[in-house]
């Protein structure tokens, strides 16, 4: 359904139980209001959607900011806005911190305005605390909801407006997927496209199951719907999102494994390429790994969190593999796929570690010889068995092996990253390059970016480039 089928909604009727068609009812009420808004100021009203976190966050965003858009509102990438949506991140600590600044300053803008309005949503939502901290120190908020009903957003914006109240909607769990629903992507060419939602593994020191729920998969055939209507829409390159992919179907009603999934997806005209993230080890088969070799589609990159390299501490993770299972994974991969570029999340000072499991995490680290890492200093989260576990390792401590760790990831990385200097790959053209005038940026299929000169009418385009130098996380190129 697009904005002019809004104008076809009858709204004497009462609002139908049916989603996703209940949501355009309420868009179209949504946007009558924004109009009689908008006319009594004289001016459009502005919105802005500011994302905090992973990838699916950034997914669920577009949508936020594609219902705004369809009931009128004009989007800015500002907070100087009309009505403005924080989109929360939970995994650590710091995020919260970050979240709460923007609402200090937030709370300022509103005296000045009180017609503005403030949302709150995403996984630091589903945390009990945060929604009493908010209902006390943050009392001009205007709605706040979670991971479960984001596709209510109409419904519960509608709510708001109407409402002198905070309005507050956090389910504890679902079972309901619901997509079809307008969509705002940041680029034209590529985009995200969620295969299911929630996580099962319960890593002992991770708030997301508490907060996204049990995994629950989309119908295979959905997914192919959604991801030819993109196709058919300018899109080249889909990145399929969920918190372990490698354990997507197995909630179906017909079960089916990702890689059956990957096979699929790798049939549809016209897509020229495609990610997925994230994958869990413990769940990578040897069918995905024959199916990724095969592919012409699948790009030959593969995000793999270690989080640690001492099977000891793995064990207290509830990661449910070993330092030995996670390498001989590697090795299977790089049999079948030489080139493949491999990149990991770490964690260090993770309770207890010792630096002898500390030095098993550079163990890998040397002997896998990532293309890049994610490194993290371990964050207590509340309502996580790692925080309550005793050993919790000194702030100096951490401090000096994150470094000794940042040093060894990026030393490697810059030579791993060099191999493909020399060569003519296919780039996919991304972007106008903001620091030199005339250059393109572009990613190559293992992930790594390129700047080269090229014109603007290439962008979203497959163009083949020569890698003239590596600047050990990115490449200069020209050209062919």
């Amino acid at each position: 359904m697009n904005t002019l089928d809004l104008d076809k909604i009858d709204l004497s009727t009462e609002a139908p139980v049916q989603e996703p068609e209940r949501q355009y009812y309420f868009m179209a009420k949504l946007r009558a209001l924004v109009k009689e808004k908008s006319k009594k100021l004289g001016r459009p009203l502005v919105a802005s959607a500011q994302t905090f976190g992973c990838q699916m966050n950034a997914r669920d965003s577009e949508k936020i900011k594609g219902i705004l858009e369809t009931v009128g509102y004009e989007i800015t990438e500002s907070e100087k806005a009309d009505f403005i949506v924080y989109n929360t991140c939970t995994v650590r600590e710091n995020a919260n911190l970050k979240v709460y600044g923007h609402l200090g300053l937030m709370g300022h803008e509103k005296k000045n305005n009180p017609d503005m309005m403030i949302a709150l949503c995403g996984c630091m939502m589903q945390e009990p605390q945060v929604v009493e901290k908010i209902k006390k120190s943050y009392r001009f908020v205007n709605l706040v909801f979670g991971t479960h009903n984001l596709y209510k957003f109409a419904e519960l914006v509608y709510t708001s407006m109407i409402s002198d109240r905070m309005i507050i909607d956090v389910w504890k769990d679902t079972d309901k997927i619901v997509e079809d629903l307008p969509c705002d992507r940041k680029y034209f060419f590529k985009s995200g496209v969620n295969i299911m939602f929630g996580c099962n593994n319960f890593c002992s020191y991770c708030i997301v199951p508490y907060v996204r729920g049990r995994e629950r998969s989309r119908e295979p055939e959905e997914i192919i719907k959604e991801i030819r209507s993109l196709v058919a829409d300018g899109v080249v390159e889909v990145m399929l999102l969920g918190q372990n992919v490698n354990s997507y179907g197995k909630n179906l009603k017909n079960p089916m494994s990702f890689a059956k999934l990957l096979e699929e997806v790798e049939k549809i005209e016209g897509l020229e390429r495609i990610r997925f993230m994230t994958s869990h080890p413990k769940d990578l088969s040897d069918e995905l790994i024959e199916v990724m070799a095969k592919s012409k589609k699948i790009c030959q990159h593969l995000h793999l969190p270690l989080q640690s390299g001492s099977s000891r501490i793995l064990k207290i993770m509830n990661r449910k593999y070993t330092k030995e299972h996670y390498l001989e994974l590697v090795e299977k991969l790089r049999k079948a796929m030489p080139d493949i570029s491999l990149t990991t999340d770490i964690i260090v000072g993770f309770p207890g570690e010792t630096e002898e499991d500390f030095q098993e995490t550079l163990d890998v680290v040397r002997k896998v010889r990532y293309d890049s890492a994610f490194t993290f200093i371990y964050s207590k989260r509340t309502g996580t068995p790692a925080a309550v576990m005793e050993n919790q390792v000194p702030e100096d401590v951490v401090k000096d092996r994150f470094d000794r760790l940042l040093k060894e990831v990026q030393e490697i990385a810059k030579e791993t990253s060099s191999r493909y200097a020399g060569q003519v790959v296919e780039v996919l053209a991304e972007e106008k390059n903001h620091q030199e005038e005339g250059y393109l940026t572009g990613r190559l299929s293992n992930n790594l970016l390129v700047h080269f000169k090229g014109d603007e009418s290439l962008i979203g385009k497959l163009v083949s480039v020569h890698l003239t130098e590596s600047r050990g996380f990115y490449y200069m190129g020209e050209l062919v």
